[in-house]
């Protein structure tokens, strides 16, 4: 029981330290670079955006990660965020996720699927690399099914292009 408790105020902190560079509006407080945390305010390539956007969250505190167009290898502000969601799937062993692989609405269905599975993919690959256990991992892609944004210009499309991580199952 004391475990277990020590685990919901490891998550309340947690939660807690994450909450405290938002500000109002859901902006996130940018560090003396004027970059966003988790993001490397960078230009990703021809036709990119040089904003990364904020870091998004999921309720277990689980970051979500973006990828440049028709690319699955991942950038380096997604690996400071999966390195982060490293350490809470360390603190929260019982805990199994599905890693989501999404598309931007460009590209046929077949093709944005199966580049979502490999988004994904290379997120779980990466999280087995820093220790998780591949058991606990299970991976879909959604392709462009379920947009974040429904606009259709590059700032939304930046969005889209996203893998997101669900808890699935385990204990608090």
């Amino acid at each position: 029981m004391k475990r277990g408790w020590g685990l919901v105020i490891l998550l309340v902190a947690l939660l807690a330290v994450g909450c405290s560079g938002t500000k109002k509006g859901g902006e996130l407080s940018q560090d003396q670079n004027g970059s966003t945390p988790g993001t490397t305010g960078q230009n990703g390539g021809e036709g990119e955006s040089a904003d990364r956007g904020t870091v998004d969250r999921d309720a277990t505190g689980l970051r979500v990660i973006n990828f440049d167009f028709d690319k699955y290898d991942l950038r380096e502000d997604a690996r400071r965020a999966l390195d982060y969601n490293a350490e809470i799937l360390r603190a929260n062993s019982g805990w199994q996720i599905m890693i989501e692989g999404h598309c931007d609405e460009r590209g046929t269905n077949e093709y944005n699927l199966a580049l979502g599975e490999r988004r994904a993919k290379a997120a779980k690959d990466y999280l087995v690399r820093l220790g998780i256990d591949a058991e606990r991992i299970a991976v879909i892609s959604y392709g462009e099914e379920r947009p974040k944004s429904m606009a259709h210009d590059e700032e939304s499309w930046a969005q889209n292009r996203r893998a997101e991580f669900v808890r699935t199952g385990g204990e608090l």
